[in-house]
């Protein structure tokens, strides 16, 4: 800080300092990715242009048609002629919304001419003709590239924080350095107010308690909300990507509160975060020693012979894994399996896929084994990237260069606290899964000593896809359908990964489809698929109480005498931050 300029003094130095200590952001970021931005895009424009030269006619035209464009964008801007536009932000782009970049002569033209710049450097990325792998590698990171480098982004040509900071007579610019060296400390940006939350007092506070545990996992027992419950218990199995919160958010957007309330016996698990000590922790050992006692646990505290579970994500690919061991150990203790937003299929894995191939894989999967774990952050970093405008520029902008706190928003700070992969099972999972897609193989893959067949999973199943998601992609889950023979629904809901499953059924909000026929791909489904407003999750409550039993009083305490209260819920496994 000895280094600091003097504001009042010079306020252009202090301005050429903050974008120096913003680029120190920048960096952060690029370092705690997965893969690094800058040097993915400069070797993949390097490749192009040497393959360019094999026929130059695409760059000739494009480099034409941009300098034609300059030469109009000039003329008006000399002419004062502010009422054309050569170039203009695409539909739902929010950068570039406030009047000085339009009004503003000066900011108009730096807008437009990065939008021509940006313009070009998509259509050439878009007809590289590159195979499909090395197609959408290019175009991600040649996007990532003109993202990060939008006049936005930086104070001396963004004219919100230069009239910011001169209502506020410098005050924004301190404010911003103070949020830019609290993230440095923290080694993320701030996307909410963290100071807000509480696990256990405004979030994850529905009522119950841990009854078992062991090194793999923590299984909560709610209390139940009314008199009687159905008779077959819920087990919820929640991503061990992410903190199962997420589904116990506050009691307004709960979906466990919302089962609870609908007369589900409900439970769910709580995977430990596991730190470089649990490196040999393996994707068998979330079955067999996850997923599989959890059952028993179940079944032993409800007197229940039967469950339905629900799972999410990657936790839904675990719990289709666990199916098809207990299809093959003839273990019916799962009576029907509710699926959100879940891959069974990885020959379509969506965005994620530009950080998805040999090499990508190969170095990464070194790194976490000499580290013993994949770190949650640098997980969480990837999935920004997938909506960096949305999840990493407009926080710089906000927080370090317009010095404004992020509100409180439950979501993101859910999406602030991310957990560790250990190494063993991350490097299986993108191996098998990922690469080889060998879970969507009949008796491709082995897992607890099985022959895993998804075709041997007969149950009734209800899958949730989501029509915006970019992390299991509504099309690739739909292949989970084909892959069953159980009696099977369908469910597409609006919006995208998150947003769509937390969708409240008493703000019935959005919408959903249903109905669609089976059997003949995703695009025949949703032609004969009819459109249903409000929330899906009465939907699938509704699906749910046809399989759920008759009701029962409900419990009037927590676990039996094998299996204890061991501590109130959300319980401790779930409070371990990584620093």
């Amino acid at each position: 800080m000895d280094t600091k300029p003097n504001l009042l003094s010079d306020p252009q130095e202090f301005i050429d300092y903050l974008n120096d200590e913003t680029q120190k952001v920048i960096e952060m970021f690029s370092s705690n990715s997965s893969s690094d931005i800058f040097a993915n895009f400069a070797q993949s424009w390097t490749e192009l242009a040497t393959r360019s030269w094999e026929d130059p006619t695409v760059w000739i035209r494009a480099i034409s048609d941009y300098q034609q464009s300059q030469l109009n964008l000039w003329r008006n801007l000399m002419t004062g002629n502010t009422e054309t536009y050569v170039a203009n932000p695409a539909p739902g782009d929010r950068r570039f919304q406030a009047e000085e970049w339009s009004q503003n002569p000066v900011f108009s033209y730096i807008k437009q001419s990065y939008l021509l710049t940006s313009q070009l450097l998509s259509e050439m990325a878009a007809n590289a003709k590159l195979n499909d792998s090395e197609q959408k590698k290019l175009e991600f990171y040649t996007q990532q590239y003109i993202d990060a480098m939008s006049p936005t982004n930086f104070a001396a040509t963004n004219p919100e924080v230069l009239q910011q900071a001169l209502e506020t007579k410098g005050q924004s610019l301190i404010d911003g350095l103070k949020n830019l060296l609290g993230d440095l400390e923290k080694g993320r940006i701030s996307m909410t107010d963290e100071s807000a939350f509480e696990l256990g007092v405004n979030l994850a506070t529905t009522e119950g308690a841990v009854v078992f545990e062991n090194e793999m996992l923590q299984l909560i027992q709610y209390k139940p909300s009314q008199p009687q419950v159905f008779e077959k218990p819920t087990l919820i199995v929640p991503p061990c990507i992410n903190k199962f919160y997420i589904l116990d958010l506050q009691e307004h957007n709960s979906f466990v509160k919302y089962c609870v309330d609908q007369g589900q016996n409900t439970f769910l698990i709580s995977w430990l975060n596991p730190s470089q000590e649990q490196s040999h922790i393996s994707w068998d050992d979330y079955i067999e020693k996850g997923i599989l006692p959890a059952v028993e646990a179940v079944k032993a505290i409800s007197g229940s012979s039967k469950l339905n579970s629900v799972a999410w994500c990657v936790g839904g690919t675990l719990m289709a894994s666990a199916l098809a061991v207990m299809a093959n150990r003839k273990d019916a203790s799962v009576a029907s399996a509710t699926f959100l937003t879940t891959l069974t299929d990885f020959s379509d894995p969506g965005d994620i896929g530009v950080f998805v191939d040999e090499q990508q894989v190969k170095q990464l999967s070194d790194r976490v084994e000499d580290d013993g774990c994949l770190n949650g952050r640098s997980l969480a970093t990837a999935f920004n990237m997938l909506r960096s405008n949305d999840l990493i520029w407009s926080y710089v902008v906000n927080n370090y260069l317009k010095g404004q706190t992020p509100p409180p928003f439950d979501i993101l700070y859910w999406n602030s606290d991310p957990t560790n992969l250990p190494a063993t099972m991350y490097n299986f999972y993108m191996d098998k899964m990922y690469l080889q897609n060998k879970l969507a193989e009949p008796n491709g893959i082995t897992l607890c000593g099985e022959p895993i067949d998804l075709g041997k999973i007969k149950i009734p199943v209800y899958f949730l896809s989501t029509i915006e998601d970019h992390i299991a992609p509504w099309k690739g889950t739909f292949k989970g359908t084909e892959l069953m023979k159980g009696n099977i629904e369908f469910v597409l809901g609006a919006s995208g990964h998150v947003a769509g499953v937390i969708n409240p059924a008493s703000k019935n909000r959005r919408h959903y489809w249903t109905g669609g026929e089976l059997g003949d791909g995703p695009d025949h489904w949703l032609e004969g698929a009819q459109r249903q407003e409000g929330s899906w999750w009465n939907h699938w409550s509704e699906w749910l109480k046809r399989r759920a039993g008759k009701k029962v009083d409900a419990p009037s305490d927590y676990g039996n005498d094998s299996y204890q209260a061991v501590e109130p819920a959300p319980g401790r496994y779930v409070k371990a931050r990584i620093d």
